[in-house]
């Protein structure tokens, strides 16, 4: 039993030596030193405005820069005036050359040289100072196989050269050796998503394919060499995939002996206890030891806004002192198992490297059984210091070009730059050694969510499931094995509160599977639909004059009840529409969306509005409008139908639901739910039928007084001209809130961060297969960036794997239906006469088990192409070239639609003008243009897109709603009562 008491004073005079041996290593100049570097000078304009943010945001686009024009621009649009950038401002027309020197000095700070050769350099220079290191190839935004090759071919490359470069050099005992025995030279360090195009926690199997051949080469030849490997850890929804690849790989009896391998934990995460214990469990099985990098967490701001934009619990501490804290007890939990787990300690918080050798000497570890790491570019003083006093420091030296380093130098360059950050502390902002050594508190506790929420409470947003935890991935599995086990039921209509015996009967099949029959939907008649009005039209009078706050308190039962089944539904979802996971889980996240968002909108509605003046009082109210249809498509199966029935219901009236064919199931599931949620009978009641008979009639019925309809232009047209015709007896116009589709483009300015674009068209062209009417189906890309952009969405669409949506691994699955196929084999066959196909996915064997098709990118499309024009509904990407932005804008805007569209800059003016010019209800920048959110992004389109305000935002409900207004003269014989 070690004495916390007694490693704590160990630590407060180690630390203060540290101090004061770093302190005397400054050079004479340092104080010049720091008022020539950036980080300082940045850090101390830090707090006006996100003038920090604003220069890491310029020195990212700055390689897209080619011009001293197009610099001294971008410059200026990011930060004002270049002297705000520059720590010395040079003479007039000077500036661009200048910011070309500060840009280069950060890369050249932080990274060891675009190549090898250069990296082995400074390598060699750092073991002349008594340093180890470990190289690691940069390029993190692996998006297609050619990709991950390169970067397996990179790592696996490095080997043999950097062996035998490394092998001339002279003996160093305390690098070379530890009381275990000889320590390699020659270290590598390497990410594992990297190594495949396709590394997602929601496929373990998938991605462990993926990764493992690639992984073993790099370990095999890692051995061979005599090199160490050691794998990094990244993101948080990485971190389970890559403690089950390493630890697998590793169990193997090729490597199962192997003592050279290192993996990463950081104690930003709670969770690193378990993890420690897991991992020295499993060194215990393996029977050899294993190398433990120990660190805090790179992505400390990546993991909070993350969480913050899905409404996740926040994954990592949210103070510095909890980390600090945690990162001290894993010290102390490795160091006392240092035989298991060999400690690598990894910073630069002298703080804790005091406290790591302070236990170390408690608990009597071996000199040089505890290795300490850092980051080239950052505490060099620290590095000498350390060195001089015998410890083996091992400096993580990167390598590669500007471009692939980004994501590595903007990391740098926050941890510089950070308020807590300790070598801020220590030099550009100085505090007192008593702080610099304190204690830190101990770790915080994280809040648990609560699922249910009241009404009275602020709307907020039902996160999507995250399937990088296991407990999601196997309730999914769960689901999909019990619904599978369903399949087959016969559902009725349900009418006036009890189910209807149907005319004639459709049968659902699974689209990726046709001989899996889902489910048997008995179709309502004319007569029954009739029936269904009367019912709707009797119940109308006592449910419009519930409290508003009533009827939306049956909205808030639904929506838990919707969180109770989400598993459950979103499996439907995939049988039925062949949805996969993430897209039939947020479909139910959508659902619920609408249920609670709604409801508050309904008892905010239902007060009055008032402008009362002396003698007269007036108000303004809502009334409902009485029976409401809902005709939603099969797309968003539970999603849109959820919206306009809860809407529709919520603001007193009654709703009779007509969904799309293919979506009948799913729609028969949410009426249990309404029913559950105890909404009386006739108040929403499941009408299925086939549109051109039961749904042109209730549009034509007297009866109803609003059509919420989505689906194409063509039947949308139909639907509005049916509704305006009057039928006799008939006293009210009908109301119509029609979506109609889209013919979406995303621009690729020429200073577009390709990284982040191209995943972003691929979700939003291929994602449910492009069968969304927010897909992109067009792509108009800048003339300078064409070629290039062109060639990786090529290689990164030929690594999407084509299957059915119920297995993880695929990314593109079947179209909805055999009419959806003829439709699509009509237009590639245009895109063959008329296009250039660059890309052709094959489903292969699977096109005769189910509606696959081949996904199609189609380059060199004109613009007033049919298919550039018309809508697709289906997985065809037309590439467009453009000379700048004015001629895309302009492309973009030369169809009928304008639902959504999208841009990716990285210049503020390109933003603004893109905001004024493209004619699209929702536009969005550097991100996908599909996935609108209830409540932060209301969702609808202008032109031929639709009409109606937008769905999920706060003018939406009023559509369903009469205003009236009410005037009283209140003055009596010249008196009159007070106003309130």
């Amino acid at each position: 039993m070690i004495c916390k008491d007694g490693i704590e004073a160990a630590a407060q005079r180690i630390g203060a030596e540290l101090l004061g041996a770093i302190a005397a290593a400054r050079p004479a100049d340092h104080a010049a030193r720091l008022g020539r570097d950036p980080l300082v000078h940045w850090t101390r304009h830090s707090g006006a405005g996100g003038f920090l943010a604003a220069c890491f945001r310029f020195v990212d686009v700055f390689a897209a820069l080619s011009t001293d024009a197009e610099l001294t621009e971008y410059l200026r649009a990011y930060v004002g005036e270049p002297r705000d950038f520059l720590p010395v401002v040079g003479a007039d027309g000077q500036t661009a050359g200048r910011v070309r020197e500060l840009v280069a000095g950060l890369q050249q700070r932080f990274i060891a040289g675009a190549t090898l050769h250069a990296a082995l350099g400074v390598c060699e220079r750092l073991r002349g100072q008594g340093l180890a290191f470990t190289l690691d190839a940069l390029g993190e935004a692996v998006l297609s196989e050619r990709e991950a090759e390169a970067y397996h071919d990179t790592c696996l490359n490095l080997l043999p050269t950097a062996s035998q470069r490394v092998a001339g050099w002279p003996e160093a005992p305390t690098l070379d050796h530890a009381p275990w025995g000889r320590v390699p030279r020659l270290n590598v360090s390497v990410k594992l998503s990297s190594l495949y195009s396709r590394f997602d926690a929601m496929d373990p199997q998938g991605t462990f394919a993926g990764v493992a051949p690639r992984l073993r080469a790099i370990l095999r030849a890692a051995r061979a060499a005599g090199a160490a490997v050691n794998v990094d850890m990244e993101q948080r929804e990485h971190k389970g995939l890559t403690l089950e690849i390493f630890q697998r790989i590793l169990l193997e009896d090729e490597f199962r002996d192997w003592p050279d391998a290192s993996i990463t934990l950081q104690t930003y995460l709670p969770e690193n206890r378990a993890d420690l214990e897991a991992l020295l469990d499993w060194v215990r099985r393996r029977g050899t030891p294993v190398n433990l990098r120990l660190v805090k967490g790179a992505y400390w701001d990546y993991e909070v806004l993350r969480a913050q934009y899905h409404n996740w619990p926040v994954p990592v501490y949210q103070s510095k002192a909890a980390t600090d804290a945690d990162f001290e007890a894993a010290t102390r939990f490795v160091l006392e198992r240092h035989g298991l787990l060999r400690p690598a300690i990894a910073g630069h918080n002298v703080r804790s490297i005091a406290h790591a050798m302070a236990a170390a000497e408690a608990l009597g570890v071996p000199a040089g059984a505890v290795e300490y790491q850092t980051l080239y570019g950052l505490g060099d003083e620290v590095n000498r210091v350390l060195a001089e006093r015998g410890h083996r420091v091992r400096v993580y030296v990167p390598f590669g070009g500007f471009v692939p380093g980004l994501a590595y130098l903007v990391r740098r360059l926050l941890e510089a730059t950070s308020r807590s950050a300790f070598l801020r502390q220590m030099w550009a902002s100085p505090l007192p050694v008593v702080e610099l050594l304190a204690k830190p508190e101990p770790p915080e506790q994280l809040g648990v969510r609560a699922s249910a929420r009241a009404l009275d409470a602020p709307f907020e947003n039902e996160p999507v499931s995250d399937f990088a935890r296991p407990e999601a991935r196997q309730a999914m599995a769960a689901a999909l094995d019990d619904v599978r086990t369903r399949l087959g039921r016969r559902y009725p209509p349900w009418i006036d509160g009890r189910p209807a015996e149907g005319a004639g009967e459709v049968v659902r099949s699974n689209p990726g599977h046709t001989a899996e029959v889902v489910g048997r939907v008995a179709l309502a008649s004319p007569r029954e639909a009739a029936r269904a009005v009367r019912a709707a039209v009797r119940a109308f009078p006592e449910w419009a004059a519930r409290p508003a706050r009533e009827r939306a308190e049956c909205l808030v039962r639904a929506a838990e009840r919707l969180r109770r089944r989400r598993f459950e539904l979103a499996a439907w979802e995939v049988f039925e529409e062949a949805k996969n996971w993430r897209e039939a889980d947020a479909d139910v996240a959508e659902a619920i969306d609408c249920c609670e968002y709604y409801a508050r909108e309904a008892t905010r509605l239902a007060e009055p509005w008032r402008r009362d003046v002396p003698g007269e009082s007036n108000e303004c109210f809502h009334e409902p409008l009485g029976v409401a249809v809902a005709i939603t498509p099969w797309n968003f199966p539970l999603a849109i139908l959820t919206g306009v029935t809860a809407a529709a219901a919520v603001a007193g009236n009654t709703v009779l639901m007509k969904p799309a064919e293919p979506a009948s199931i799913v729609a028969a599931h949410l009426m249990e739910v309404w029913r559950e949620a105890g909404v009386p009978p006739g108040v929403i009641q499941f009408v299925p039928g086939r549109g051109e008979e039961v749904g042109e009639y209730l549009v034509r019925h007297r009866d109803v007084a609003l059509i919420g309809f989505t689906g194409s232009l063509a039947v949308g047209l139909r639907v509005q001209r049916l509704a305006a015709r009057l039928a006799p007896r008939q006293r009210h116009v009908k109301r119509v809130i029609a979506e109609m589709g889209g013919k979406n483009a995303i621009l690729i300015a020429r200073d577009a961060d390709l990284d982040q674009a191209l995943p972003g068209v691929l979700a939003s062209a291929f994602g449910y297969q492009g069968q969304k009417c927010s897909a992109c189906s067009r792509v108009i890309v800048d003339t300078r960036v064409y070629d290039t952009f062109l060639e990786r969405l090529v290689a990164a669409a030929e690594s999407l794997p084509i299957g059915p949506a119920w297995d993880p691994h695929a990314a593109i699955g079947p179209l909805i239906n055999a009419e959806a196929c003829a439709r699509f084999a009509r237009y590639a066959a245009l895109a063959a006469e008329t296009g250039r196909v660059v890309f052709r996915g094959d489903p292969g064997p699977r096109r005769a088990e189910g509606h696959y098709v081949e996904p199609l990118i189609v380059a060199d499309v004109a613009p007033d192409s049919p298919l550039a024009q018309e809508e697709i509904f289906g997985p065809l990407l037309c590439v467009i070239r453009a000379d700048g932005l004015e001629q895309a804008i302009a492309i973009a805007n030369d169809t009928p639609y304008g639902l959504t569209g999208g841009i990716y800059t990285r210049h503020p003016g390109h933003v603004g003008q893109a905001r004024r010019a493209c004619r699209v209800g929702n536009l969005y920048v550097n991100r996908p243009i599909t996935g609108a959110m209830v409540g932060r992004q209301p969702f609808g389109g202008m032109r031929l897109s639709g009409i109606g305000s937008k769905a999920g935002g706060p003018d939406y409900l009023r559509q369903f709603l009469q205003p009236r207004t009410f005037s009283e003269n209140t003055v009596r014989r010249g008196f009159a009562p007070p106003t309130p």
